[in-house]
């Protein structure tokens, strides 16, 4: 089942990859803002004086935040456009990098990583908004990718130039000329971003406050493909985001052993891994759309595999070529993740994909929120086992994997209806 090209697609072309760029940096910098804390953990509970289950919290809340604004902001983007949305969540996630670079207290550090947390949940959904109104859909499997693509080299430099700058000029400067980035993003999209091209203006939307809302949500909700989009990114997002967020470089330090810097090459492996994967996913999918379901399961079943293996092994560390697999295995979780968007997507109209999008993006975080609460928990109360901590990981994937088999025949049967219907209008365009 390929996209089908319906009346009044964008065109597409190199106006729109220059605006949509746009777009991407500010997700850049928002995922380097939000995976910072993945690098300056140890330091955390240095500078801040906190065990596990504290340190869990600054990710745990800046992931709160940002799931419950997934939905709000899926509105916002509805309702004001991408450009107003995006303004506000470059000014949040940069005051709170900056303030996060000031903090004196684990109090004020809270706060800072939730701000961060409010502005960041504002982009991706935005850039995926953005991504439809300038390019066709049949290019929306590759643009989601893409985005995906970008925010894990916002992951890569967290990993590689924060890290180094965190451990050569200190917290504060490093955390606060990070936030310049921010300043330089907002700078670019107030003069250069559009909602749409010219000629492609969305038609015009009553909003009848909350009336509206409880429409937009209800409506997208009840879609097959909605849910289904939602429990694909629960599943398949969170083993990676996890490890990338939080508890990789500890777990691959204190409980496998590995030097700091050894550490973080496998951190990067992971991101490169991610990037290479992405590639690959997009294109099979704008090729293969019936691919999507395989990818994703296939991804869920190789990653409990690896961690599996990595767990259950009998000696007192992992052998290195066994953590190689694991975070090139890990990889695939970011590109699988992009794959509920796909589900999402063709099962709403133009005006509810902000919303539907925002329904589908808080799977992946409620199921990373989750597990980083279970595993500061275990670690603390069984003496730092990682192997116990890590082991929630499995329960999340079972959890998901019913309810995607559950839902998955209703998506499947709605979304041939819906493009039936397509390929109709589509005939019946007049010239």
């Amino acid at each position: 089942m390929s996209a089908v090209a319906l009346p009044g697609d964008p065109p597409g072309g190199r106006r729109a990859i220059a605006v949509w760029g746009i777009g991407v940096s500010v997700y850049f910098v928002a995922v380097i803002f939000r995976t910072s804390l993945g690098v300056a953990g140890l330091d955390a509970v240095e500078r801040f004086d906190v065990g596990a289950s504290a340190l869990s919290t600054f990710s745990i809340l800046q992931l709160l935040v940002y799931a419950g604004m997934q939905i709000p902001v899926g509105l916002l983007v509805d309702r004001l456009g991408t450009k107003k949305v995006l303004t506000i969540g470059v000014v949040l996630f940069t005051a709170g990098q900056l303030g996060f670079a000031f903090s004196p207290s684990y109090g004020m550090a809270l706060a800072s990583r939730a701000l961060l947390g409010c502005g960041d949940a504002m982009t991706f959904i935005s850039v995926l908004r953005l991504g439809s109104r300038w390019f066709p859909a049949r290019r929306g499997p590759m643009v989601a990718q893409l985005a995906g693509l970008a925010g894990m080299a916002g992951n890569l430099v967290s990993t590689l130039v924060l890290a180094r700058l965190l451990h050569g000029v200190g917290w504060t400067t490093a955390f606060a000329g990070s936030a310049f980035a921010g300043v330089v993003v907002l700078v670019l999209l107030l003069l250069f971003l559009k909602d749409h091209p010219e000629g492609h203006e969305p038609e015009p939307f009553p909003h009848q406050g909350a009336a509206y809302v409880r429409r937009q949500i209800v409506a997208s909700w009840r879609e097959p493909g909605t849910r289904l989009g939602l429990w694909v990114h629960f599943t398949t997002q969170f083993p990676a985001m996890v490890f990338l967020l939080l508890w990789g470089l500890p777990f691959l330090v204190e409980a496998q052993g590995l030097s700091r810097a050894t550490a973080g090459e496998l951190l990067t492996l992971v991101v490169l891994s991610n990037m290479l994967v992405g590639l690959v996913y997009g294109q099979v999918v704008a090729r293969h759309h019936a691919a999507r379901l395989p990818l994703a399961l296939g991804t869920v079943g190789t990653t409990a595999l690896m961690w599996a293996a990595v767990l259950a092994y009998p000696g007192e560390h992992a052998p290195m070529w066994l953590l190689v697999m694991l975070c090139a295995v890990l990889g695939a979780c970011g590109p699988a993740s992009m794959l509920g968007f796909d589900f999402a997507r063709p099962a709403n109209p133009p005006e509810r994909q902000g919303t539907a999008s925002g329904i589908t993006n808080m799977g992946g975080f409620v199921a990373s929120m989750t597990t980083l609460f279970a595993v500061g928990v275990l670690l603390d109360a069984t003496g730092d086992d990682y192997t116990v901590a890590f082991s929630s990981v499995f329960v999340l994937q079972a959890l998901g994997v019913s309810q995607i088999l559950r839902l998955r025949k209703r998506a499947a049967r709605r979304e041939r209806e819906r493009l039936v219907a397509s390929r109709v209008a589509t005939v019946h365009v007049p010239a």
